[in-house]
C-alpha cells in the first residue's frame, strides 16, 4: 500500500509540473519528458557504485538508481559514462540531464551546479599494499599518496599535506579515475590512497588485487548528492521528492543490500559528516 501511495504522489507531482503556466523555462525536467529519454552521468570504474558487468553493459548502484528514476517518470534511461574528472563539466555543457555518480555536495561545486539531498553515504578508508606498515591516517604524512583528480578525497589530502603535514614530505599524484589509481598502487608507484569502504569490499570479492588491505579509517563520512544544472529549481524539487520517494518505500534499502551487502544502512543524515 506505502509503494502505491508513494508511486502516486510522485505522480500527482509530475502532473503539477507539467501543468500550463507551472512548467519552469528550460527545465530539464520537462525536456526530459518530452524527449522520452533521463540521461543519467554516471561513473563506470568505480564498482559497486558504477561499473560494466561481464556482458560489458552499465550496473551498479548508481545504474540502478538512474533506472528507478526514468521509470517513475515514464522514459527510458541512457547511461552516459562520465570520468569522475569531467562529471560536472559534462551537467554543465548540457550533455547529461542529471548527474548520479557518487557526488560530493560541497560549498565550491555548488558555485557551479546544484546539489540534491543526499542519497547515499560512504565511509573512507585507507587502502594499501599488505606489510606498508601503514595502519592509521596521521601514518600518511610522509607518503607517496595517489587518487582520483577532483574528489572529496583529494581535497582532503591536499587539505593536510598544507596543514599539519607540511614539511612531513608527503606527495600527490592525481589520476583520471579509480582503474588508474588502483594500478598506481599496485605497481608501487604510489603507497596509499583512500576510497570507499563499499569499493574495497568489492576489490576484495573480485580477487584482482589480493595485496590490498584496509590499514585504517578516514575522517571523512562522504554524504553523496545528485547534481542538476544550478538554475533548474523545478527538477531540483523533483529530484529532492523522489530521493524520499526511494528512502520512505524501501527501495533505497533494497539497493543497497543489491549492491553493497548486508549490514546496517548508512545514515544519510548531515549529523554524520566529520567537521
Amino acid at each position: 500500500m506505502l509503494k502505491r501511495i508513494l508511486a502516486a504522489g510522485v505522480g500527482v507531482w509530475m502532473g503539477a509540473v507539467n501543468m500550463p503556466g507551472a512548467r519552469a523555462a528550460d527545465s530539464a525536467l520537462d525536456t526530459v519528458v518530452d524527449r522520452g529519454v533521463l540521461r543519467c552521468g554516471v561513473v563506470l570504474d568505480s564498482p559497486p557504485s558504477g561499473y560494466r558487468n561481464a556482458r560489458n553493459e552499465p550496473d551498479g548502484f548508481d545504474v540502478a538508481y538512474c533506472r528507478d528514476m526514468a521509470q517513475v517518470m515514464g522514459v527510458r534511461a541512457d547511461i552516459i559514462e562520465t570520468p569522475a574528472s569531467n562529471r560536472i563539466p559534462a551537467l554543465v555543457a548540457r550533455r547529461i540531464d542529471v548527474l548520479i555518480a557518487s557526488t560530493t555536495g560541497t560549498p565550491q561545486r555548488g558555485l557551479t551546479i546544484a546539489f540534491s539531498r543526499p542519497y547515499m553515504s560512504y565511509a573512507t578508508i585507507i587502502i594499501t599494499r599488505r606489510g606498508s606498515g601503514i595502519s592509521s591516517f596521521a601514518d600518511l604524512a610522509d607518503k607517496r599518496l595517489g587518487g582520483v583528480a577532483g574528489t572529496t578525497n583529494e581535497a582532503l589530502l591536499k587539505k593536510e599535506m598544507a596543514g599539519s603535514w607540511a614539511g612531513r614530505g608527503a606527495t600527490y599524484t592525481a589520476y583520471g579515475g579509480d582503474n588508474e589509481a588502483f594500478m598506481a598502487l599496485e605497481e608501487g608507484k604510489v603507497d596509499a590512497i583512500l576510497q570507499a569502504v563499499g569499493v574495497f569490499k568489492t576489490l576484495q570479492d573480485s580477487g584482482m588485487f589480493p595485496d590490498f588491505v584496509n590499514s585504517g579509517s578516514v575522517p571523512l563520512n562522504d554524504l553523496v548528492s545528485i547534481g542538476v544544472r544550478r538554475d533548474d529549481v523545478q527538477f531540483l524539487n523533483w529530484v529532492n521528492q523522489f530521493i524520499w520517494s526511494q528512502n520512505a518505500s524501501g527501495r533505497f534499502a533494497q539497493l543497497y543490500r543489491t549492491y553493497f551487502g548486508n549490514g546496517p544502512l548508512p545514515d544519510l543524515s548531515t549529523d554524520t559528516v566529520a567537521p
